[in-house]
């Protein structure tokens, strides 16, 4: 059995793996380099590295708050708030996709921010919104039991949340200003 699933585990992780690493490297390393260097190639990191700040710290604020109050809390609704987190893992992200634009597109319930001036749904904003569907769940369930089995866990939940902001404070504050113009463009 442990045969198997070791074999398992080698056709699962390591053929795709190391077929990418070969596509990759195929024509060498230099043409490797120069496809990773080209201005969308670095663009489209860059992008990537802001989304990924963002949602990191809008997840950890919002997925601790919505696990304390799960755990804590005794409230009306906390049915459907339970139900709204589970909703990224039960629904396919086409789905997700398809009402992200029915809701923000042209034509969506919120489709009239776009007549002034701000771009949801094909741009940096819809992007955000999408990654944050399908990554805060994870964060709420992995706080959830933290807080359930210490009850003075959330004190260590929040000074990690501090630590996470003063990183960010850190490295983004003398580029704040910039990095606002460059979003709300």
């Amino acid at each position: 059995l442990r045969t198997v699933a070791l074999v398992y585990l080698f056709i699962l992780l390591v053929v795709p793996v190391s077929l990418i690493f070969w596509r990759s490297f195929e024509h060498g390393f230099g043409q490797f380099w120069d496809w990773i260097t080209t201005p969308a190639a670095i663009s489209a990191l860059q992008l990537s590295l802001i989304i990924v700040a963002i949602v990191v710290t809008l997840n950890v604020v919002f997925g601790i708050a919505t696990a304390l109050a799960l755990v804590r809390g005794k409230f009306p609704g906390k049915g459907f708030l339970q139900a709204v987190v589970d909703l990224p893992f039960a629904v396919s992200p086409v789905v997700v996709g398809v009402a992200l634009i029915l809701l923000w597109g042209h034509g969506g319930w919120f489709g009239g921010i776009e007549s002034l001036g701000f771009r949801i749904i094909f741009g940096f904003p819809g992007l955000v919104l999408a990654t944050i569907f399908v990554t805060l769940p994870f964060v709420v369930r992995e706080v959830e039991p933290v807080l359930r089995e210490k009850p003075r866990a959330w004190r260590v939940w929040l000074v990690l949340v501090f630590l996470w902001f003063s990183c960010l404070n850190m490295y983004f504050l003398p580029t704040r200003m910039g990095m606002m113009e460059s979003i709300l463009r």
